[in-house]
């Protein structure tokens, strides 16, 4: 008998979902509204796209397992995109204080425009011989609170059609209505958690000059145990030439898509450094802007019913803010799981839906122990306020980020956290206790850590008058990596 999955939705979390599927059964139809481009080129229904991604260590690596054949990561270099160091090759400004560039690299991440990704992705999962995409939109499942048995679509043309499934998996992304879905099953009480700062988002592509071609990703924290808002940027080096710069503001410190207000808001910062280097670079976009950044998280994985025949994956199931860049690594590694799971039984078997929701709960756990226990912290934020473990452990953190400035050894361990490669609860090894309760071994940078290269290019792009600090840093910007 013939075996047939649906996957709703066509973005990075429904394509790698459909790849995961495919070994386990003879059809797989991904559903999805939007025209979709040929080539890199903006959709639509993904507008979030104009906004700054990079792909974390643990989201290339997933995906490179589930399509070892594209060679990823060559793709996107070949068309233009960086990989880059983020213990080397990046300039970060965390809460406490600025982070040390190693001479050792580690923690590969991929930069590019999220067009690019998605058109890589695309011509590699569509053209598989089992995977056929459809125009259509998902309007309801089909099935019982025993089982699902299929969606119910609407096409291009608006005619209604009942498609039948084994396997049906939820990856249409933030808009997901699953939850409304569900109950019209009679499955309710799923429980939501909502963490929202009020994050907007301003982004603007930019002309990289002459002789930054290795510049070095720039990424400016909020600290979210300040009293004012918080206020962010990421400057990063995208195909083509060119950055993306994205600006984020909490609620009460949002960013507008007035371009003249642009490069104020980036002098703005904890650092200038961003407004600095934009001041004198050539605009090559309007100002986009998104409000669409809460963290809100649908415990599937724990409810009481669950029906045979569904799986929720990617922003459908747990939506962050953008800041920290884990949704598409959250989605590869779903789409892991499910492979996983897949390949040791039958996809109509019993309990297999339940058993691979709560598989790919395990990554959106430690995606969202990051993302909500520092929004938590902002004035005006909208959820749950932080309870008294939330609290030790911040102080924890804290203190342990600040010897991660001066420290290679607890600078790694907290970077195999953040890139999802590591639980959080790996912080607490004796080793890192002890460290961190030792202290920084190295005092704090004094400016951000700039080769003299880079320092020529900023100063070069510089329009402000102002001038950056001491590196504490040697000739070339880097210290061995020793600490």
């Amino acid at each position: 008998m013939a075996r047939r999955a649906i996957v709703v939705g066509a973005s990075v979390a429904g394509l790698l979902a459909a790849v995961a599927v495919s070994d386990a059964v003879d059809e797989v139809t991904v559903l999805e509204r939007d025209v979709l481009p040929r080539g890199p080129a903006p959709r639509k229904g993904l507008p979030q796209a104009r906004h700054g991604h990079i792909l974390l260590t643990s989201g290339l690596n997933a995906i490179e397992a589930l399509l070892p054949d594209l060679g990823l990561r060559q793709r996107v270099l070949a068309a233009g995109g960086r990989e880059i160091s983020l213990t080397s090759g990046a300039v970060m400004l965390g809460p406490e204080g600025w982070f040390r560039r190693w001479r050792h690299d580690s923690h590969p991440l991929l930069t590019c425009s999220r067009d690019l990704l998605d058109a890589v992705l695309r011509e590699a999962v569509l053209d598989r011989p089992r995977i056929r995409l459809r125009r259509a939109e998902a309007v309801s499942l089909l099935g019982s609170a025993e089982r699902v048995m299929g969606v119910r679509i609407t096409d291009a043309d608006g005619a209604e059609e009942d498609l039948r499934a084994d396997l049906v998996v939820d990856a249409s992304g933030r808009g997901s209505r699953a939850l409304q879905w569900l109950d019209a099953l009679g499955i309710t009480g799923i429980r939501e958690e909502v963490v929202d700062s009020g994050v907007v988002y301003a982004s603007r592509l930019y002309r990289m000059p002459e002789g930054a071609e290795e510049f070095p990703l720039i990424l400016v924290q909020p600290d979210p145990l300040d009293t004012t808002p918080g206020r962010a940027a990421a400057l990063i080096p995208i195909e083509g030439g060119r950055w993306l710069a994205s600006l984020s503001g909490t609620r009460g410190a949002e960013p507008t898509s007035d371009p003249a207000e642009f490069v104020r808001f980036a002098l703005g910062l904890r650092h200038p450094l961003v407004g600095r280097l934009l001041s004198g670079a050539e605009p090559l976009s309007d100002a986009a802007l998104s409000r669409s950044t809460r963290n809100v998280r649908r415990h599937f994985e724990s409810a009481a019913v669950w029906p045979e025949g569904l799986v929720v994956l990617g922003d459908a199931a747990a939506a962050f803010n953008p800041v920290y860049g884990q949704g598409m690594s959250v989605a590869a590694l779903g789409a892991q799981e499910l492979r996983r799971e897949l390949a040791a039984t039958d996809v109509a078997a019993p309990g297999v839906a339940r058993r691979i929701q709560r598989a790919a709960a395990k990554a959106v756990d430690a995606a969202w122990s990051l993302s909500s226990s520092q929004d938590r912290w902002f004035p005006g934020v909208l959820g749950d306020s932080p309870t008294c473990a939330d609290r030790v452990l911040t102080r924890y953190v804290r203190r342990m980020t600040k010897v991660a400035t001066s420290s290679y050894r607890v600078s790694v361990a907290m970077c195999n956290v953040t890139t999802l490669q590591e639980n959080s609860s790996r912080l607490l090894r004796p080793s890192l206790l002890l460290a961190t309760l030792n202290g920084p071994v190295l005092p704090p940078l004094a400016g951000p850590p700039l080769t003299a290269a880079e320092r020529a290019i900023l100063h070069g792009l510089d329009r402000t008058g102002g001038a950056v600090g001491g590196t504490g840093a040697d000739t070339d910007g880097r210290i061995p990596s020793s600490g």
